[in-house]
């Protein structure tokens, strides 16, 4: 299983034993306050989330990490990372987290979003990474530019409400790094 570590964190693959955290921290409202499509509802729509996750690891080779403290490496705080998504009929990699209620403010989002781009450029070699916001998640938008990801675009992903923001960063606005040519998302 791959596994990576920050200053604070560790990330890893997820397992099926990371179902009832996935579903803790994906069910909640709190978490969702900025999602117009809600908390998941039940531990079927959160073992539908983890087998997509399970999948794109399973074919890419990557994907959303289940992210624990050093301090506390057999709990759960929550999932992020980097993965192929759609934006509407075109294919980005996309950076992506949620953290359970417990975890926010203590700079966790911003620790994992910066591994998550260093991973994607340093070690994927891919040339951009992306991210959407809902234009109301200010600290969400706080934390892709505190790591140096731009706003770019407008995305109409969801129908009758304000687009959400489209961020990026691109590798060329990195210093280089060692490694092979990039590879395809």
């Amino acid at each position: 299983m791959q596994q990576r570590t920050t200053a604070r964190l560790i990330l890893r693959a997820p397992t099926l034993d990371d179902l009832s955290s996935l579903f803790s921290i994906y069910g909640d409202p709190a978490t969702h306050q900025f999602n117009p499509f809600g908390p998941l509802k039940s531990v079927k729509q959160a073992r539908s989330v983890l087998d997509g996750w399970l999948a794109h690891w399973a074919l890419k080779g990557y994907g959303q990490w289940a992210i624990s403290t050093r301090e506390a490496p057999g709990k759960v705080i929550g999932f992020g990372g980097i993965d192929a998504r759609m934006y509407l009929d075109v294919e980005r990699l996309n950076l992506g987290y949620r953290f359970g209620v417990q975890a926010w403010g203590q700079g966790y989002a911003t620790e994992l979003g910066q591994a998550a781009l260093d991973y994607g450029f340093d070690e994927l070699r891919v040339p951009e990474v992306f991210a959407v916001v809902r234009p109301q998640h200010y600290a969400s938008i706080r934390v892709l530019e505190k790591i140096g990801m731009q706003r770019i675009d407008t995305l109409a992903d969801v129908p009758g409400q304000a687009p959400s923001l489209v961020y990026h960063s691109r590798r060329e606005d990195v210093p280089p790094a060692f490694g092979a040519d990039p590879v395809p998302l």
